[in-house]
Formats: C-alpha cells, sequence, structure tokens
C-alpha cells in the first residue's frame, strides 16, 4: 500500500522518513492522479483541520476516494466537541488521577506526538488519547480542583513541537510510520442508538457519575451505542432510536418533553410521558392506591375547604406533600397544629391540592426496584442521620444529606412487600420504578412509587451488580424489538 504524509510546506517538513512520500496537501486536493490512486494510506499532518480547511478536506477527500485516513473526518469533528472530549476522557479517568497525582501545580500541559509522549510515564495516557482520536499531534491541557479534568484538546502543527523535543520524535516518527498495522478503531454496526438525558445541573441527580459511565460501558458490551445529552440537545433527540431519562423528572421540565417528543416519533423510551404525569403527582398517586385497595399511610387529599378537618383523620405529628415533590423536595412535617396551618397554608398557595399523610416512623424503606413488572434489585434505605427521612437537605455536612444503604437479593425480601410492589407498579403500567414501602408493626405500606428511580454505581447495583445495567438496557432493546 502507497503511504503519503501530507503537510501544508513539505519544505518545512523537518523528519527523515523512509518508504514514505511527503506532499503538500495542495498538490493531494488537486492533483488528478491522486483522486486515481488505489490502495493509499493518508497521514494527514496539516497545522489545521478546522472546518473547509485544507486540513479538513485531505481527510475528507481521502475518504471520498476510499484511501485510509489517519485522522479520519470523524476524528476531526470529534476533536471540537470539548463535550464529547470529556465524556471520552471520562471512560479512563482513573488513567488520568494515576499519571498526573505527583504533579504539583494546578495545570498541566500534556503533548502527544504519534501516540506517545517524550516521558514514559505518560506513555499509557498518552496512548488512550491518541487512541480515541487518530490525530499525530496533539496536545491536552488539564486543571486540577478537587481532581484532574480536561480543559482543551486541540492538534497542533509541527512547527509547534519545541526544539528539544525533536530529536525523540524523530525516533516515535520513525516506530510509528514503520507500523503495518494502525490502531484505527474498528467501525461498529450497533443494534441501536442511544440518548442519555442528564442535567449536569441536577441537583438530585438519579444516577451519580459513576452510574452513568457504568451505563456506557455496558452499552458499548451489548452493541449499543449511548451517549449523554443534555437538555438543550432535544433537537437531536430525532436522530436517536431510544431515550433513557437520568434527570429528575417533572411535568414542568425538559424531561416530560423530551419523553413526549419521543413518544410523537415512535423512539422506545424509559420512562413514558404517562409515568411522569402520574408518579410526579402525589394527588394521582394517593387516589389510585387507594382505589386498587393497596395500604398506605392515613392519607387525604387537602384543599381550602377540610384543610380544618384533616388532623382528626391523620394525627400529629403529619407529614404535607406538594403533588409534585421528588427526591423529599416539598415535603414537610407538622409537629403542632399551628405548624400545621402554617405549612398548609404555604403550600395552598402554589397548589389547590395537597397530601396530608399519617406520619410513621421507621429504621429504613424498602425500595424495590421494577422494570416492566418484574423486580430487579431490593434496597433498605435508612433515614439520614438524626432526620425522618431518607433525604436531609438541611444538613449541614454533604455526608449527612442521605442515609446508608443495604442492597439485597430479592429472595431475603417479604414476598408480601414483593407482591404489594408489582401491584403497585402495574397502576401506572410499563416502565423503570422505584416502590417505597415502609412495614410497620408487621403491616407493609406503600409510601411512593417513583418513576425513574436512582441507579447509582455502589447502591441499587450493590448485590446484582452489571446485571442491573443490563436489565434496563434490554428492556429498552425490547422495546424497539
Amino acid at each position: 500500500m502507497n503511504k503519503y504524509i501530507v503537510v501544508d510546506q513539505p519544505q518545512k517538513w523537518n523528519f527523515l522518513i523512509e518508504n514514505i512520500t511527503v506532499i503538500s496537501s495542495q498538490e493531494y486536493l488537486t492533483n488528478p492522479k491522486f483522486s486515481q490512486l488505489k490502495k493509499a494510506r493518508i497521514f494527514n499532518l496539516c497545522k489545521d483541520y478546522s472546518y473547509q480547511s485544507k486540513g479538513y478536506y485531505v481527510s475528507l477527500l481521502a475518504e471520498a476516494r476510499e484511501h485510509l485516513p489517519i485522522p479520519t473526518v470523524k476524528n476531526i469533528v470529534d476533536l471540537r466537541a470539548l463535550k464529547l472530549v470529556r465524556i471520552v476522557s471520562d471512560e479512563f479517568d482513573d488513567v488520568i488521577q494515576q499519571s498526573l497525582k505527583n504533579i504539583k501545580s494546578r495545570e498541566f500541559t500534556l503533548s502527544i506526538y504519534f501516540g506517545q509522549n517524550v516521558a514514559q510515564k505518560y506513555k499509557e495516557l498518552s496512548s488512550l488519547f491518541y487512541k480515541h482520536f487518530q490525530v499525530p499531534f496533539l496536545r491536552v491541557k488539564f486543571s486540577y480542583n478537587t481532581k484532574w479534568t480536561v480543559q482543551s484538546i486541540r492538534a497542533i502543527s509541527e512547527s509547534e513541537i519545541p526544539q528539544e523535543h525533536f530529536e525523540t520524535v524523530q525516533i516515535f516518527a520513525n516506530q510509528y510510520f514503520g507500523k503495518k498495522r494502525y490502531d484505527i478503531p474498528k467501525q461498529v454496526n450497533y443494534d441501536f442508538d442511544l440518548a442519555i438525558l442528564v442535567n449536569p445541573n441536577d441537583p438530585a441527580p438519579p444516577s451519580n457519575p459513576k452510574g452513568l459511565k457504568k451505563f456506557l460501558e455496558i452499552a458499548e458490551k451489548m452493541n449499543i451505542y449511548a451517549e449523554i445529552i443534555e437538555p438543550k440537545d432535544l433537537s437531536r433527540l430525532s436522530s436517536f432510536d431510544a431515550l433513557f431519562i437520568r434527570q429528575s423528572t417533572e411535568v414542568n421540565n425538559e424531561t416530560y418533553a423530551f419523553a413526549r417528543k419521543a413518544q410523537q416519533e415512535g423512539i422506545a423510551i424509559v420512562d413514558y410521558p404517562d409515568a411522569i404525569l402520574k408518579c410526579c403527582n402525589k394527588v394521582f398517586m394517593a387516589e389510585a392506591l387507594n382505589n386498587a385497595n393497596i395500604a398506605t399511610p392515613k392519607t387525604v387529599i387537602i384543599h381550602k375547604d377540610n384543610k380544618h378537618d384533616v388532623l382528626k383523620q391523620v394525627g400529629l405529628p403529619c407529614v404535607l406533600k406538594a403533588p409534585d415533590s421528588t427526591f423529599s423536595f416539598g415535603v414537610k412535617k407538622a409537629k403542632t397544629e399551628k405548624e400545621y396551618d402554617q405549612l398548609v397554608t404555604e403550600m395552598l398557595k402554589e397548589s389547590d391540592l395537597i397530601i396530608a399523610q399519617e406520619f410513621c416512623p421507621s429504621d429504613y424503606d424498602w425500595r424495590i426496584g421494577i422494570i416492566d413488572n418484574q423486580p430487579f434489585f431490593a434496597c433498605k434505605y435508612y433515614m439520614a442521620k438524626g432526620h425522618w427521612q431518607i433525604y436531609n437537605w438541611k444538613a449541614k455536612k454533604k455526608n449527612d444529606q442521605d442515609g446508608d444503604a443495604d442492597c439485597l437479593p430479592l429472595e431475603e425480601v417479604p414476598k408480601v412487600v414483593l407482591d404489594m410492589a408489582i401491584k403497585s407498579a402495574k397502576l401506572i403500567g410499563k416502565g423503570l420504578f422505584g416502590i417505597d414501602i415502609k412495614v410497620v408493626n408487621d403491616q407493609p405500606m406503600v409510601i411512593e412509587i417513583n418513576d425513574n428511580p436512582n441507579i447509582d454505581f455502589g447502591v441499587e447495583d450493590g448485590y446484582y451488580g452489571d446485571k442491573v445495567y443490563t436489565t434496563i438496557l434490554s428492556a429498552l432493546k425490547s422495546r424497539l424489538e
């Protein structure tokens, strides 16, 4: 196979490479012999890869001519998307932290030449970045706050290589161009494309960063292309086959709009817009559970005409819930009649109906994960330290904001709890749900039916591991099939 190094000015090319021809970008783009050439490998080392530049067109025309370019146009476009760069670098975050742990400054620049760095200790890190972006000369800038993160990544030209690096880079060049095979990722025909909706500013995200990373890893193993998208990416949704919502759901935020658009366009979804509408409204939930004869704490729907009669039924202390409360936001406890009156008056200003529930203290709540009417994980969520709820958002220390959790095999869940969870989920339909159940005096009671429940690495996957992620992704796959 013919090999060509394409640069802007061959006369300024400083490396001696055997058996490879160095040509100008102008010649490659305009000389007819190159458009007719069969079986060529093109090493595009132009100084500028920006859109519609010569460097961009060298790779573009190489692909059109069925030559084998390094980098490809996809590599060039990927390099410009910092968000994608950060997602990719998150995949080898452990290597970044380990490689840079001894650096004393808060900034670091890594220069990568043909997949290597002049310092041997950065060999693995350099190789990983090269394999993902396939750009011969790269410069990656990192900064340190609580950990090392990628700030920018760009292609550099030969002229930007420091003089003191030239001798080593010459060695790298001969090693690189002497290879018979190159580490070019194989083109993969994925079964389907999955968008995972995440809001970086979510105050209580339903999956932690390691959980999201796990979804991406498992998806790759299952031959699913998965990409993290954000609320601003609604216009891109049509380009995916499936949507998995990992942002806190509300009727009035982007999640409902995404779910509704996905449903209208026949895109597979977890979760459906109906599930968001129903689970996000505690008034609906109270009515539905009551009609299905599913035990709950004593529950009353409060409105302006009955607010003075409610305490006769639920007693004190009692729990007051806004209709759309999630993750314990909008959930209050009234200890006295005066406190009850104050809270109810404030909450009825926001909604014509609110919920009052009997206060049923317990050391923990069961959380049963249900996907399409099948249980697939079980946890005990313990109350936050010194608090009556699982979450205590007012805690001074972040570590005290939520309680501990134990993940158990489904076989160890009392059958009555498991059956109640399955029956409750069926009220909503197919989807991903977390059913919260208290057992008080040996009597189970449903506290919440949560759409979009937490799937956090180290918590909900504590017993079944990767199977938790596989089960959800398989459910999306079955929707498409």
